[in-house]
Parts: structure tokens; sequence; C-alpha cells
């Protein structure tokens, strides 16, 4: 981090907030930073899906002189690994404004984020491509296979095996990480 990435960090806010606690003019700003930072990639894009997976939760919002430069949200979902449920805070929705990327805010979020999990959760995931970013926090990439729960039965995701990351909380009870995970279906990405 610079010089005036810190001093910017001094003045930053973290805020937590539940989807309801959201002003109009915040969804804005955050959706606009989500759009921007995904990029108009179609297989990358954000979402109306993506955005209504990180609804409902708790977002994590970093404002910096009342502009909102960096926004995560942990939902909660139901994982089962090796068929054992877990109680699940999923991360979604995590970006940075493009001009404040690669400077460490995104970091501070994510720490923040990471704690949450670690307090309220069995089990925390997600899934990227960039992990490197989250196994410097504490999380590790699951090597076992993937899968959606459907009311068909399981569907295999074999595109997301190696992308879903998870984070163990003093509740997590001792798991395979090559034991097949699944998580419930849902509209658009299902992880």
């Amino acid at each position: 981090m610079n010089e005036r990435s810190r001093l910017d960090l001094d003045r930053a806010r973290l805020r937590r907030l539940s989807t309801d606690d959201l002003a109009p003019a915040e969804v804005a700003a955050i959706r606009e930073i989500l759009v921007a930072a995904f990029g108009s990639d179609e297989e990358e894009r954000f979402t109306d899906d993506d955005w209504d997976h990180a609804l409902g939760g708790v977002h994590f919002v970093l404002d910096l002189d009342g502009r909102i430069i960096v926004h995560a949200s942990v939902v909660e979902r139901e994982l089962h690994v090796a068929d054992q449920p877990l109680r699940t805070g999923y991360v979604e929705a995590v970006a940075a404004a493009p001009d404040r990327q690669g400077v460490g805010f995104g970091s501070v979020v994510i720490a923040d984020v990471t704690a949450y999990i670690r307090d309220e959760f069995e089990l925390g995931a997600l899934g990227t491509g960039r992990q490197h970013f989250y196994e410097r926090l504490g999380w590790r990439t699951w090597t076992g296979p993937s899968s959606v729960r459907t009311p068909d039965g399981l569907r295999r995701t074999p595109d997301e095996d190696g992308f879903i990351m998870v984070l163990s909380t003093r509740s997590t009870p001792s798991l395979d990480p090559s034991s097949p995970i699944t998580c419930e279906w849902r509209p658009g990405d299902v992880w």
C-alpha cells in the first residue's frame, strides 16, 4: 500500500449494513461499482441475478470522503459437504471501484468479512478465480467435486471445481477438502 493509500485508508469508513438499511443512492453506487469492476464480457459481467444473490444478508461498504469505493456482501446458504449440511456465510458481489483497485481497500473489507463469517457461521464459502487474494486471509480452495442440489437431484458443476473457496470457523466440523460439496439451486450462477 503506498503512502497516499495509507492516508486515504485513515479517512475511510467501513460499515456493515442490512439490505434494508441501504439507501437507494447507495444501491445505485454499489451496482455501478460492480458493473464497472466485472466488465462487459458476457461470461464475467455482473447481472441482475448476481445482485439478487447479494441481497438479504450483510453488506460491507467502504466509503472514502462520502463515496462508496468497495462492496461485499455475506448471505446465508446451506452447503453440504459429503451430505453434511453446514450453515454457511457465502460471499457475494465483491468489488472495488476501478480507480481504487490493487491498493489494499478490498483487503480491508474482506478481512472484516472473514472475521464476521468466523463469528457467525459454521463455514464460509465463495466462488472466485482470484484464489491468492483470499488465501492470504485464511481461505482455501476446495479440491473436491462440486454439484448443485436441484428438485431433480444432484447436478454436477464441473466448471466450478477449483474455483470454490472455503473458510473454517470455530464451529466448522472436521472436513475433508476432497469430499463432494453441494449448494442449493438458484437462478443465475448457482455458485
